[in-house]
């Protein structure tokens, strides 16, 4: 397994995380010790988890199975859990104030059994909280041990300078990481967030790498999912939806050059499409997230698979969304050179 630094951290993870959203859901107790046991055995160590995951199954899931390995293998795992989004009914049980985050660490320091979590990520960006409360609280949580590292996830490209900023100025703890969605079909952060993180040293961990399974193959065109498969069962299950995803060219034009180049390679479509994304700047580990453990153990054999200049190359000219022209496209990169005549 390879091995990355956690952002600009002196902490190292595995290039391919666990993922754990569907324990306690799709994938049930026995099948989730299996998965981590796969996981840990094949080198793997950032185990990537939430408390809103099957309403704090998940972690509990996680805890009980840390509890039952052995410590070396207890040591081996760098632990990861999110908070923002309510786990309970009362109007301060969500968001990212104090009083909010407070609770959601210590229930999940409890349900995960430990007495603090490696990196602690908050979940999504709150507009009613002042991002200095946010960022007190994520500092003093550090000073006290419960976290060692602080994260964002699901933030834009501005949110992501001003919590640095903040934090900066403040001399609070400087957030390592992002974690976003990010994929061949979702690359729309390379506008803003990515150039972000890579100004201030921030790691990204892009989440759902495989497009909901639309990079897999698993989906053909003009022919509604069935069965069990996450579009079988809800078609129009969330930014993968179905009908949202199967209307646009781009996204047939995708799949096909992936399945090309992973019929070249004699791979798996799944193992192509990870292995582009290992290969984008940045990137610290990518969170693999399986119902199965046949689909883990092929999601693995993405590590040490690297493409060629030629095959990123295809995979980057299908994949391109193609940003209107300012200020992302070719205008907008002339109207910023600083090599334009005229001043302009």
């Amino acid at each position: 397994m390879e091995y990355r630094a956690l952002g600009r951290s002196g902490c190292a993870v595995s290039a391919l995380a666990l993922g754990t959203m569907t324990f306690g859901a799709e994938t049930d107790e026995e099948g989730a010790f299996a998965q981590l046991d796969r996981f840990v055995a094949a080198g793997g160590t950032l185990v990537d988890t939430a408390d809103v995951y099957t309403a704090g199954a998940s972690e509990e899931i996680v805890g009980r199975w840390l509890a039952a390995r052995p410590a070396e293998v207890r040591d081996q795992v760098v632990l990861a859990t999110k908070g923002r989004f309510p786990t309970a009914g009362g109007p301060n049980d969500v968001g990212l104030s104090r009083r909010h985050l407070d609770r959601a660490l210590d229930a999940s320091l409890r349900r995960l059994g430990v007495d603090g979590v490696d990196l602690y990520q908050v979940h999504s960006w709150d507009p009613l909280t002042p991002v200095e409360e946010t960022l007190r609280f994520l500092d003093d949580a550090v000073r006290k041990g419960k976290v060692h590292y602080v994260g964002l996830s699901n933030f834009t490209g501005w949110q992501v300078q001003k919590a640095v900023d903040v934090a900066d100025f403040r001399g609070y703890a400087r957030p390592v990481t992002l974690q976003p969605q990010y994929s061949l079909l979702a690359r729309e952060i390379e506008w803003e967030i990515t150039p972000a993180c890579a100004s201030e040293g921030l790691g990204l961990l892009p989440w759902s790498p495989l497009g909901g399974g639309w990079l897999t193959g698993k989906y053909r065109r003009d022919e509604r999912p069935t069965g069990a498969t996450r579009l079988g069962e809800n078609p129009d299950r969330g930014v993968e939806a179905y009908d949202r995803r199967s209307r646009l060219e781009r996204t047939w034009a995708v799949v096909d050059e992936v399945k090309a180049v992973a019929d070249g390679r004699g791979t798996s479509m799944a193992q192509v499409a990870l292995a582009w994304l290992l290969s984008r700047p940045m990137v610290s580990s990518v969170i693999l997230g399986a119902r199965t453990l046949a689909q883990l153990d092929d999601n693995l054999g993405a590590d040490g698979l690297v493409l060629s200049a030629a095959e990123l190359d295809r995979l980057d000219a299908a994949s391109d969304p193609g940003a209107a022209d300012y200020p992302y496209g070719v205008p907008g990169v002339q109207q910023r050179s600083r090599r334009i005549e005229g001043g302009r």
